[in-house]
């Protein structure tokens, strides 16, 4: 008997070990019948070590992501504490945790207390999912006076929200769209985007483009209904879908003033630009706009955990807390307020506060966007530099004087993104900056503790890829 179970035993690994040399790799990546990923086996401060040998520095953090780059003891150890309680996961409706009170806190304290209440969740869509739901069940039950008619959202052009399916149906991005667009709800309607580059007139104003973009909004509302409207959402610095585009000054302002006069929750997107990525730790304080509702995603834990978050302002929670579901919000997921995610989304909070991130974010973005001025200002093929804190774009055009875009047959992000790549250096790419479809673009954003010969280096490197990926485009098109 004991001889039949070894062997059943050494047959089983077999089997494995057979299985696992057939099939070469098990993963259902973004593209299963391209080249295979290279594999990551370490991370070194802001850079990768691959199991071919070679190493690649992170200049975008990911998806703006790794602010704080690989490795943080103080994050390991916050994480390790709150696994050893026993505590990485409770069913948030029944139970809380101090790391999970903590982190509400250091949220709302991080507003100076001008949002009210915060939760959490796993990913970006999911926040942008339960910002849906809050703004619908705010209308529609809670108010004084519902109105359950306000079920539609506003939002802008090459905007991009997430990739569940009400995220995505939130998003103007028509490229990500297009394959879904006969299972989405079609509830979202757009206006054009804050992006000057693309759509101020010549010899415009601030205050002149930013009252046209004001009299869009009223004018959409006043097409649609107010009565309909639920509302109206917006990253104040655009990130994947444009790359990195600030709004104009008083943009934001002008929104509000709307907003509040026809009773329509404002929105603020802040998944990628916000958590200190522009200098502010919410890309909204540096206007002094506060939304009524905000989401958070990606930097709130600096990728060393999945977390999101939704910041709910004052008139909002105060109309839960008195209305008839007596401050309950129709919503829940599994992994809501997960601990041991808080956990490290507070140990990065501290981090960035105790070591004075933010006024290096904004002192190495300075030394950024004119070393990037200064080497690519002038080429051939940039369009526009811009962005703020450590959040960079580069937009590729055809043609300057025009700003016509590549075909987008040409994939000119990728191309230059994998060009990075074969030179050690990742950057972000994106599409559909000038229409939705066509446009290019690559994302700068690194890690808040970077310093100025890293800089020089990103700076130095972005620049010779760039320069030698359109060196060698010319010679392939002339």
């Amino acid at each position: 008997m004991t001889s039949r179970r070894a062997s059943l035993r050494t047959s089983a690994v077999n089997s494995v070990s057979t299985v696992k040399s057939t099939i070469r790799n098990c993963l259902f990546n973004k593209n299963i019948s391209g080249r295979p990923l290279r594999v990551a086996i370490r991370g070194t401060r802001h850079s990768y070590e691959f199991n071919d040998g070679t190493v690649i520095y992170d200049a975008s953090g990911g998806a703006s992501v790794a602010s704080l780059g690989r490795r943080q003891k103080r994050v390991e150890a916050g994480v390790m504490k709150q696994m050893q309680l026993g505590l990485s996961y409770v069913p948030s409706l029944a139970f809380d945790t101090p790391i999970v009170q903590n982190l509400a806190q250091c949220m709302i304290a991080s507003t100076d207390g001008k949002m009210s209440k915060a939760i959490f969740f796993g990913s970006g869509s999911e926040a942008s999912e339960a910002g849906q739901k809050l703004t619908v069940q705010y209308h529609a039950k809670e108010k004084s006076n519902p109105q359950p008619s306000r079920t539609k959202f506003i939002a802008r052009k090459q905007s991009y929200h997430g990739a569940t399916l009400g995220a995505l149906d939130l998003s103007g991005h028509e490229a990500r769209k297009t394959l879904y667009r006969g299972i989405l709800a079609n509830n979202m309607h757009l206006l054009p985007p804050c992006n000057p580059y693309r759509n101020r007139s010549g010899g415009q104003t601030d205050e002149e483009y930013v009252q046209e973009r004001k009299a869009e909004l009223v004018e959409k509302i006043t097409e649609l209904g107010p009565e309909t409207v639920a509302g109206f959402i917006l990253e104040p610095v655009v990130g994947a879908a444009l790359g990195c585009v600030p709004a104009v000054p008083g943009y934001l302002k002008a929104m509000r003033e709307v907003c509040d006069e026809y009773d329509i929750l404002l929105i603020f997107d802040e998944v990628m630009c916000g958590m200190g990525r522009t200098g502010y730790m919410h890309a909204w304080q540096q206007e002094d706009v506060v939304p009524d509702i905000q989401l958070l995603g990606k930097g709130l834990a600096a990728g060393f955990q999945a977390i999101s978050g939704v910041l709910i302002g004052h008139k909002v929670a105060a109309t839960f807390e008195n209305g008839p579901s007596n401050g309950a919000f129709w919503h829940g997921q599994t992994f809501q307020n997960l601990p041991v995610s808080c956990a490290a989304a507070v140990a990065v909070h501290h981090i960035i506060m105790d070591d004075k991130l933010l006024e290096n974010v904004r002192e190495k973005g300075q030394l950024l966007e004119r070393g990037l001025r200064k080497r690519l200002g002038d080429h051939r093929y940039v369009g526009d530099i811009r962005g703020c804190g450590l959040f960079w774009g580069l937009e590729f055009v055809l043609d300057k004087d025009s700003k016509k875009p590549f075909p987008p047959t040409y994939a000119i992000n990728e191309e230059i993104y994998q060009w990075g790549l074969r030179n050690g250096i990742h950057v972000y790419p994106g599409a559909g900056s000038a229409d939705g479809k066509s446009g290019d673009h690559i994302m700068i954003s690194p890690a808040f503790d970077v310093t100025n010969e890293e800089i020089d280096f990103i700076v130095d490197r972005v620049a010779k890829v760039v320069e030698d990926y359109f060196d060698n485009f010319d010679l392939k098109h002339t």
